[in-house]
């Protein structure tokens, strides 16, 4: 019979549709995309096709905006927001506008074209990384925002418009209504709890086990109780932690690696799927650490959301749960040899 599930965290109410269940083998690989290996500027050796560069990691010797590099940021050559202009804002009867005002960047992730986070070795997702920190943490000095928003869209029908490994990065001047809903959430747990949520979450889940995917010594993987989607998953630090741009020096290794093995089952699970991942942390200017919790959400791309979720909020997900979790335990994975030997995407 079906299920109603709630998302503690978000409060949003789900429907598992076990009737549906479906396996891995359910959802048909996405078809091979044109890798425009040609023409794409985010190669090494045509970093002159891009905008200067903000930070890289390079070999010794290399200087910028040229060949050496590891990890590369860029700003976005098409920007969704500027980083010129005010904050200020006007109203026109009960209408308000303000200037299109933040920052939106390019974590080029390596200089392998036909790679993506999942192929690559920890030491190298590490980089990645550290250059998401350095960037997060840079940011905050510009007092005009509020928010920064890291995410990766991987493959076309997850939103990437280049094939190139990539993510992106926006700066924002309001706080995200998404990110705002999970405050409340977490700051009403608190008052009414005294603990914080996602600890809560996360202690039960990692001893019941049903939905843990796979842990280290600082991270825990799990497929959410209430997941909207199939095969979704959620990753969060094992100590208490509400900032982003906080995480201890050493736990870049152990974040990339719930990440990177995390990524690598998804692929061998269901044949590189597209997906998005988000890093949802605290706002800059919040201080509410006590409750909350910062956390990645990975999302595939293997339904479509269509009239009922846009009409009623609610989510139809034919997948259940521990059954995603299960199979994503249980996925044999091919080891990563080396930075050379990634396959073919």
């Amino acid at each position: 019979m079906p299920e109603l599930r709630k998302d503690p965290m978000t409060r949003r109410w789900v429907i598992i549709a076990t009737e549906r269940a479906a396996r891995p083998t359910d959802f048909p690989a996405e078809r091979q995309e044109p890798s425009d290996l040609e023409k794409c500027p985010f190669c090494e050796g045509r970093e002159q096709q891009t905008p200067p560069e903000i930070y890289a990691i390079r070999a010794p010797g290399t200087g910028p905006n040229g060949p050496g590099w590891r990890v590369r940021v860029v700003s976005n050559k098409f920007p969704a927001l500027r980083i010129e202009g005010a904050t200020d804002r006007t109203k026109t009867g009960i209408f308000t506008r303000m200037d299109g005002v933040g920052a939106h960047e390019v974590i080029i992730e390596t200089t392998d074209h036909h790679t993506h986070l999942g192929l690559l070795p920890t030491e190298h997702v590490a980089d990645v990384v550290r250059a998401y920190l350095q960037r997060y943490r840079d940011l905050r000095g510009d007092t005009r925002f509020e928010y920064v928003l890291l995410f990766r869209n991987h493959r076309r029908r997850a939103g990437a418009s280049l094939f190139h490994p990539h993510s992106q990065l926006i700066a924002l001047p309001i706080i995200p209504k998404h990110a705002a809903e999970e405050l409340e959430a977490a700051e009403l747990f608190y008052s009414r709890e005294g603990a914080c949520i996602y600890c809560t979450m996360a202690q039960q889940e990692m001893e019941a086990k049903e939905r843990l995917i796979f842990e280290n010594d600082r991270f825990t993987v799990l497929a959410p109780y209430a997941s909207r989607f199939p095969f979704e998953t959620l990753i969060l630090p094992k100590q208490h932690q509400a900032d982003f741009g906080e995480m201890e020096s050493g736990s870049e290794f152990s974040f990339a690696q719930a990440l990177g093995e995390t990524l690598k089952r998804l692929d061998a699970c269901l044949q590189n799927p597209p997906y998005n991942f988000i890093i949802h942390t605290l706002p800059y200017k919040r201080d509410s650490r006590h409750a909350y919790h910062w956390h990645v959400e990975i999302i595939p791309s293997l339904t479509r959301v269509a009239g009922f979720e846009w009409g009623s909020g609610f989510y139809i997900n034919p997948v259940v749960p521990e059954e995603a979790a299960r199979f994503l335990r249980e996925v044999q994975t091919a080891p990563v040899m080396a930075e050379v030997a990634h396959k073919q995407v």
